[in-house]
């Protein structure tokens, strides 16, 4: 009987595909829909704040050089993770983040507590020149970053697009944003997203 099932299913392409259907449906709602309802996983960590408007465009950069490449942003709960790195990742940590940026590539270190660790300059030479700070790092140079402008016009555009997703954003923060970012150079926005990651939860403890 068994066997004469399972030829049956095989056979008839419609019932396999309304019964993938139905295993996918329920895997989903079985998994997914909790989260949605876990305030650990909705919720910021306490006293976790948006990206300022120079972050949110540091992030944009990050993103478009394909950092997450190499990088991941996410921490595992063992040991040898975090001593290494520090806090385990987690999910409220993410809240704000559209995309976010877990993951588990690492041709490079984590990023999920770089934040403070480094000075801006260290940052700044890093970028220009991986290998005059970290002489074995296989990393590209990103010297472009030092004059080119950041696009202070799409600031406003971007944290109010962020608002739709949910971000606390306030009005006077949408209406500054060009004015806060005037003048920086993609090099400063990408240092200031390096510099606040994963700094809630250090902050916290």
């Amino acid at each position: 009987m068994r066997q004469f099932t399972h030829d049956l299913v095989e056979r008839n392409i419609g019932l396999m595909l309304v019964l993938v259907i139905l295993t996918i449906s329920v895997g989903g709602l079985v998994e997914i829909v909790p989260l949605f309802f876990q305030k650990s996983t909705t919720q910021a960590v306490q006293g976790m704040q948006p990206y300022s408007a120079l972050q949110l465009l540091g992030r944009d950069v990050y993103l478009r050089e394909g950092c997450y490449g190499c990088h991941s942003q996410m921490i595992r709960p063992f040991r040898a993770e975090t001593e290494r790195y520090g806090h385990y990742s987690v999910a409220g940590e993410s809240v704000y983040d559209h995309p976010f940026q877990w993951g588990s590539k690492r041709t490079g270190p984590d990023l999920a507590r770089v934040g403070g660790r480094y000075s801006d300059n260290w940052h700044r030479d890093h970028l220009t020149d991986p290998r005059s700070v970290v002489p074995e790092s296989n990393m590209p140079a990103y010297p472009w970053l030092l004059t080119a402008q950041v696009d202070a016009s799409s600031a406003a555009t971007k944290l109010r697009a962020m608002k739709m997703l949910g971000v606390p954003y306030t009005d006077a923060q949408i209406a500054s944003a060009a004015q806060d970012v005037e003048g920086k150079k993609e090099m400063d926005a990408l240092i200031a997203y390096l510099q606040v990651l994963g700094t809630s939860i250090k902050n916290k403890n």
